[in-house]
């Protein structure tokens, strides 16, 4: 059987690698020849999961079809968040937990997508419907990605899923999953060493919402204030990088995980920053906003901005 690659979205965050290794392993047992790779360097945070269970990080490509004929998508659907060539190779599985946009295939797949708070949630869900038993270490990362996703289930995006299953997995892999996890999400809230430039691109997202190209980055921190004393710094860099890629809009979403607030910095034209402020019922001053109880890409972020761009 020839072999497949396995991958969550580019600029990837503990979900998608945690969930790429856990769904190849997965695959593996159920007769399929995958390998677990990445869309770019794992992030500090995912750097302490992946050592903490005693992974390597996976192969990072920036192509697949000169590789490898069809693939696997975790984390992720949309193309422009995809391997730069995904249109050159079949999709023949996609494990999900975002909206699905400008998502097509030649051929029919196995799709499997649900409103939960972590694609490893749902490949949790898996191991279990296939009687699969989960290694110390997979079930190690898999915890990982959901308390990523979730932060330590303070997220609104959490579910009851998301707590039975980091429930199970701490008890499989042997730890105190209130204790790791706050350790954890610490270990990738250290900003002060990295460049505005690196900070923008860690976790970011593209979206298409209406002939617009909308980019999103978030920075996760346990000191806003701090970070907010870089503004003029963000602003230049996103401004910059707004010009080089051509987005309409750029948000970037500071977001203090002790207390589950946010601060919003947003560039972009008069338009969608007048749609920025209609998404959200606020107004920006000096390019920025507080966004209480805001922690969210997936559920809080994306949507009102859809609504707002599309209405």
């Amino acid at each position: 059987m020839e072999k497949e690659f396995v991958f969550g979205h580019q600029n990837p965050d503990t979900d998608a690698i945690g969930t790429a290794i856990a769904y190849s392993y997965l695959q593996n047992k159920l007769g399929y020849n995958t390998e677990p790779v990445a869309l770019g360097e794992p992030n500090d945070e995912t750097a302490y999961a992946l050592k903490k269970f005693g992974f390597e990080a996976p192969t990072v490509i920036t192509t697949a079809a000169d590789k490898v004929n069809a693939v696997m998508l975790v984390d992720h659907n949309e193309p422009q968040q995809s391997v730069s060539d995904i249109d050159k190779v079949k999709v023949t599985h996609v494990v999900d937990h975002h909206r699905i946009m400008n998502f097509n295939t030649a051929n029919p797949l196995f799709y499997r997508a649900e409103p939960v708070g972590c694609t490893s949630t749902v490949v949790w869900k898996m191991f279990k419907e296939n009687k699969v038993e989960i290694p110390q270490n997979i079930a190690g990362i898999m915890l990982s990605a959901i308390i990523s996703d979730t932060l330590l289930l303070k997220s609104p995006t959490s579910t009851d899923f998301d707590k039975a299953a980091i429930e199970d997995l701490a008890k499989i892999a042997g730890i105190d999953y209130q204790e790791y996890g706050l350790a954890m999400l610490k270990a990738g809230t250290n900003i002060a060493s990295k460049s505005e430039e690196e900070l923008i691109d860690l976790d970011a997202k593209s979206f298409e919402l209406n002939g617009h190209n909308v980019r999103v980055a978030q920075v996760n921190v346990v000191d806003l204030p701090e970070a907010m004393e870089r503004k003029a710094a963000f602003i230049s860099t996103m401004e910059a990088a707004s010009k080089e890629n051509g987005y309409d809009m750029f948000m970037l979403l500071i977001t203090n995980i002790l207390d589950s607030d946010s601060q919003a910095i947003v560039v972009g034209t008069d338009e969608t920053k007048k749609l920025f402020e209609k998404a959200f019922n606020a107004t920006l001053t000096d390019s920025s906003v507080a966004l209480p109880g805001v922690v969210s890409r997936k559920k809080q972020v994306v949507p009102p901005l859809t609504e707002a761009f599309e209405n």
